[in-house]
């Protein structure tokens, strides 16, 4: 099942791209994450209490709080320069540059969770940067 969601969110990521694009012109593209934003709260808060799981959010602990909002700010960062850099270069420039998040998720993962990469991993994560560049540049 987790494959499927995988995919799922890489069709809507790629939807995301092209929509923002379409969405931005005229737009500041601070103003235009703001409302993404804004979209995105309450899509997410519906499907929370859609899905009954609001009496949960007490029982969250310090630990759940602090790394879900430094999560969230580095969400925010990320969608603040994806914007601003959709707003002034091509869609094909700019998305596969963000996809380089793949090789720094998988470092990251080795130096904060001790998740040590195959070597198929490695090699992926290879031919992701060399692929990411060739298209961007």
């Amino acid at each position: 099942m987790w494959l499927l969601y995988a995919i799922l969110s890489a069709v809507f990521a790629g939807a995301v791209a092209i929509l923002a694009k379409l969405g931005m012109e005229g737009v500041d593209s601070d103003l235009a994450t703001a409302i993404r934003c804004i979209v995105i709260v309450v899509v997410a808060w519906g499907i929370v209490w859609a899905r009954g799981l609001a009496p949960q959010v007490p029982q969250l602990g310090l630990k759940n709080w602090l790394f879900m909002s430094l999560s969230g700010i580095a969400t925010g960062l990320s969608w603040l320069f994806y914007f601003r850099a959709l707003k002034i270069a091509r869609v094909a420039q700019v998305v596969p540059i963000d996809k380089l998040s793949i090789a720094f998720a998988i470092v990251l993962a080795f130096l904060v969770l001790g998740e040590v990469p195959s070597l198929k991993v490695a090699i992926g994560a290879a031919l992701v940067i060399a692929g990411s560049l060739v298209i961007a540049l």
